[in-house]
């Protein structure tokens, strides 16, 4: 999977990403932890990328995912109580 010039994601992304929320939700609904459920996706997530992009790649990935949690990203998922640099 590759950006187009313009940095937009390709087409499949959405429906990729439907799927993953609807495996996740089946998961939770079997009863494994949700720190279960992260640590697997992370773990697939990994290794789709190592067979798809090249260690610097992976890298890149990498450091945006991590950019995104210390700009507080994540944080405004969970809500605005949870914003803030206590949760650094």
């Amino acid at each position: 999977m590759q950006l187009d010039p313009q940095g937009v994601a390709p087409e499949d992304l959405s429906h990729a990403g439907a799927v993953v929320d609807k495996a996740i939700e089946y998961m939770l609904g079997q009863d494994i932890a949700p720190i279960s459920v992260a640590s697997a996706l992370l773990g697939g997530a990994l290794g789709m990328l190592a067979r798809s992009l090249d260690d610097r790649g992976v890298a890149q990935v990498l450091r945006n995912a991590l950019a995104s949690v210390e700009s507080g990203e994540l944080a405004e998922m969970r809500g605005p109580s949870a914003a803030g640099p206590a949760n650094l």
